[in-house]
């Protein structure tokens, strides 16, 4: 049993229906950190700030923390400083900062608990005392459809710097999600609330199961007298010593394992022995110092049809150690131009046989990919993310054409490699890797020989809905 699946099992249990409500707090709940924090860097760093008013609220931040002025006092000191900013500037910061900052801060074991009660029907509720701003974005990558959150007020498009009401925090927390209840015929003696802070034990003491996740001191402390249940996740926030270590040890052993393999290279001059034995080597390796271990579904499909374009959706940086363990040999990938010009990575893509594609070259598109035809045509399989970057969140973002192209001039299947979960262990915007037992899901191979350019776009759309259909999204809510 997984980490997830023995969280999540007691939901599974419960009883569904949309009359049961899962609220959710966020920061430090569903959040590692503070997100106001983020906001106030970012509109920093953008000189929507000055250096008098960091230092203000900078110790606004403090007072509450030292507990020498209450929320309310905090929240007055923050507002007041968004006086005439445009709401439309607003949102534009939100969404910088949810991609730069928060979006790898979202706890994964809170993602899978949102995902269970989503599951059961449950109506799923974010309430917290952060604004709009903050929780829209977040709320929309965990498929969240209800916000019960602090307004601000507006005029004219303009923050006034004011709060709208009251801020939804303490007991007025508890208030809000009564009456969201009322609202949605949800009722509180069956429904759930998880929270990280002691000012939310008006609410937790209401519904029929409190769940305390990540608890500060004074949380912890009557959690414990009132015996409810309490977890603590290590996922995200800062890492340490071990996940700096085990980052270090991953990286560092991909020369090693190559060579490793000097003997193959001298006795039989054969490079692909070399690549073969290396990659594989670094993959049990690494993967074994950085904790992932691969639940794989389907694994037979990396077999059956090679060499084969091998497809995956991007999440994070490991997922070149997770296809280096799925495919182990006899495969090589495709990279732009530039990187042959890279000094360190440009000289090992070289070795590797990797293609390098110029994507802004016009011309023939067949004459650009006659190389990797010529890999395929030698025996070597490809691997692609078709995305072209890697995904936010957890989300395939749209499929470019290129990899589909290949196939069909090569007359070569296509192999889509889902890999549901890569960002627990390597967010896009984290540094280190932390353990986490990756689900990965091989579909059956897909013939090409059939296809025509004019049904290309078909056919790419097809391959991305059966990547939707394994990870249990919509084309709609993926964007597709």
């Amino acid at each position: 049993m997984s980490t997830y699946e023995r969280l999540t099992q007691p939901i599974a249990q419960a009883r569904k229906g949309p009359q049961v409500a899962a609220f959710f707090d966020f920061d430090g709940t569903l959040l590692a950190g503070f997100s106001v924090f983020f906001f106030l860097y970012r509109r920093y760093l953008a000189g929507g700030i000055s250096v008098d008013e960091a230092l203000s609220q900078a110790q606004a931040l403090f007072n509450y923390g030292s507990r020498k002025a209450d929320f309310n006092q905090l929240l007055k000191d923050f507002t007041a400083g968004m006086a005439g900013v445009p709401e439309q500037d607003m949102r534009a910061l939100a969404a910088e900062v949810f991609r730069k900052d928060l979006a790898g801060r979202l706890y994964p074991e809170a993602r899978a608990l949102v995902r269970a009660h989503q599951q059961q029907g449950h109506t799923v509720v974010m309430v917290s005392s952060a604004t709009p701003y903050q929780l829209e974005l977040a709320a929309d990558e965990l498929e969240i459809d209800h916000l019960v959150c602090t307004r601000l007020k507006l005029e004219a498009g303009y923050l006034t710097g004011e709060i709208l009401g009251k801020p939804c925090y303490g007991v007025e927390k508890l208030h809000a999600a009564q009456l969201f209840a009322e609202q949605h015929q949800a009722d509180l003696n069956e429904s759930y609330f998880y929270s990280d802070g002691a000012e939310d034990i008006p609410l937790l003491e209401e519904v029929a199961h409190p769940r305390v996740l990540n608890p500060d001191k004074a949380l912890s402390a009557y959690a414990e007298e009132a015996g409810w249940p309490v977890e603590r996740f290590s996922s995200r926030g800062i890492p340490g010593l071990a996940d700096i270590t085990r980052t270090g040890l991953v990286y560092g052993s991909f020369l090693p394992s190559f060579l490793l393999g000097a003997p193959a290279w001298l006795l039989n001059r054969s490079r692909r022995d070399v690549i073969n034995f290396g990659l594989s080597a670094w993959a049990e390796f690494g993967s074994a110092v950085a904790g992932l271990n691969l639940r794989v579904e389907g694994e037979q499909h990396l077999w059956e049809k090679r060499p084969a374009i091998f497809i995956f959706n991007h999440q994070s940086a490991v997922d070149v150690l997770v296809i280096a363990r799925l495919m182990r040999r006899d495969f090589t990938g495709l990279a732009k131009a530039e990187m042959k010009k890279n000094p360190l990575l440009g000289p090992a893509l070289s070795f590797a046989e990797a293609v390098f594609i110029d994507r802004e070259r016009k011309g023939d598109p067949a004459k650009a990919m006659r190389p990797a035809v010529e890999r395929l045509e030698q025996g070597l399989s490809i691997v692609v993310a078709p995305e072209g970057q890697r995904s936010l969140g957890y989300r395939p973002g749209p499929f470019r054409k290129g990899a589909f192209h290949l196939a069909m001039q090569a007359g070569v299947p296509i192999v889509p490699i889902v890999i549901a979960n890569a960002s627990d262990a390597l967010p896009k915007s984290a540094l280190c890797i932390r353990p986490a037992t990756i689900d990965v899901t091989v579909l059956p191979p897909i013939s090409t020989r059939n296809w025509k350019a004019a049904t290309l776009d078909q056919h790419v759309r097809a391959c991305r809905e059966k990547f939707l259909t394994a990870l249990g999204q919509s084309a709609e809510d993926a964007g597709g």
